[in-house]
């Protein structure tokens, strides 16, 4: 026995699985055939659930037509918020201030852009360096787009190149900050940020403050309504398991019903005045009003089973087992791995309250080891630029994967496996 109570042997992982609560869960999943599937923080897995909600929606397609908008099982119209509803008990928030809509950049730029008040004193942008780069991008556009230099985007730096302090971060909310945006979770990292506490700070200096949490919803509690955080953004594909493409969510405080949309579009018009198809412009008051185009149906309809899954799983027990297993697979690298010939580091904070769902496993060969762990059917990935990503999915993975993915990670670097593929990264890694 371990410090930690985990132990490193086999029969210990079987254990751990045998008294595992959702361990049934995983049988809901297709698992891809001889392979370990880690990379549920890039892509989840489909499930039945969402296989049956997607042969439902091509039925309805089919058989009812155009009448599907109205007369489906979940009749199209309304199912942006019906989703938005579900996906809120995940959130922290009101079944009105979220909505199933386009995608992750579209929704970044559609609030950005509404909450992006500059005057003349405030009209900094204030965002990270670590972040995801479609969130700069898109914020560099945003400011080009009133008429500023990039200067007014301001970075957070990291002192490591991993992690972000957060008081750092507020040090940078200054007098000239309009608007604060920053990851929920550091994709590279997996550090997770304070985002309480750096709401807290946001609103004592009288700035508003977003979030992308594309890489914490479905595997993180959040509770936005409590924080009183003003807007946030997230994709479906990752730990929701909407599919690849699969569409977005976003978040509006209550508080903000009344503002104007800065994208408007015909599905963010009062629900029951659509149809009057009328020239001026009247947003629904709730999240609803920031729907810019029609729903796509087949590209929401996996959420319906994906959803569904979740919530009878629970958010706080799936928290739980996702700790439970990243904090085991910390454990094995720490004593199998850490030392020579192997010399793998754990690039993910170790506080269980600091981390999201994946582990960043650091090694200077990480692009050419994890391309030999995809041979040996474990499918992680890499970011540049030595991160081995290794996202092991409370609902479809088991203690004893973990275990296994440190015997395949042993026996790559005993037999020097990695130096037989090249250097060169292809174009998704």
């Amino acid at each position: 026995m371990t410090i930690d109570g985990f132990e490193l042997d086999e029969d210990f992982a079987r254990k751990l699985d045998l008294a595992d609560p959702l361990a049934g869960f995983r049988h809901h999943f297709y698992i891809p055939d001889g392979e370990i599937y880690m990379d549920g923080n890039s892509l989840g897995l489909l499930s039945q659930a969402s296989e049956s909600s997607v042969l439902q929606a091509l039925d309805e397609w089919k058989t009812l037509g155009i009448r599907g908008w109205l007369e489906a099982r979940q009749p199209w119209f309304y199912l942006a918020e019906e989703l938005g509803a579900k996906c809120a008990k995940l959130v922290g928030a009101e079944a009105n201030e979220v909505v199933a809509t386009g995608t992750t950049t579209v929704n970044i730029h559609s609030l950005v852009n509404t909450f992006y008040q500059p005057d003349s004193r405030r009209r900094k942008i204030l965002a990270d360096e670590l972040t995801f780069p479609t969130d700069i991008y898109a914020l560099r556009s945003i400011v080009n787009l009133r008429g500023f230099d990039t200067d007014n985007l301001v970075l957070a730096e990291s002192g490591d190149g991993g992690f972000l302090d957060e008081n750092e971060i507020i040090a940078l909310m200054d007098k000239n900050t309009a608007l604060v945006f920053l990851p929920s979770v550091l994709y590279r990292s997996g550090q997770l940020l304070d985002m309480k506490y750096l709401t807290e700070q946001a609103h004592k200096r009288g700035i508003q403050i977003g979030f992308d949490c594309s890489h914490s919803v479905g595997v993180v509690p959040h509770d936005f309504d409590k924080w009183d955080v003003d807007f946030a953004v997230w994709c479906s594909y990752k730990y929701l398991n909407g599919g690849p493409g699969s569409t977005a969510f976003l978040y509006l405080n209550k508080e903000y019903f009344d503002y104007e949309p800065a994208l408007t579009g015909w599905f963010g018009y009062v629900k029951d005045r659509q149809f009057d198809l009328d020239l001026e412009f009247e947003h629904a008051k709730n999240a609803g009003g920031w729907q810019i185009s029609s729903p796509a149906i087949l590209s929401s309809a996996p959420l319906e089973g994906s959803l569904k899954i979740i919530l009878e799983a629970g958010i706080e027990k799936i928290r739980q087992k996702s700790l439970k297993l990243t904090a085991y697979l910390m454990h094995l690298i720490d004593n199998v791995l850490s030392r020579q010939p192997y010399s793998f580091e754990i690039g993910t904070p170790r506080e269980a309250g600091r981390r999201g769902g994946h582990v960043a496993v650091v090694h200077e060969e990480g692009l050419r080891i994890s391309e030999a762990l995809r041979a040996k059917g474990v499918i992680s990935d890499f970011r540049p630029p030595n991160f081995i990503r290794i996202a092991p999915v409370p609902l479809y993975n088991s203690y004893y994967e973990v275990w296994r993915i440190i015997q395949l990670l042993k026996e790559i670097i005993d037999e020097k496996e990695y130096k037989k593929f090249p250097r060169d990264r292809k174009r998704i890694s």
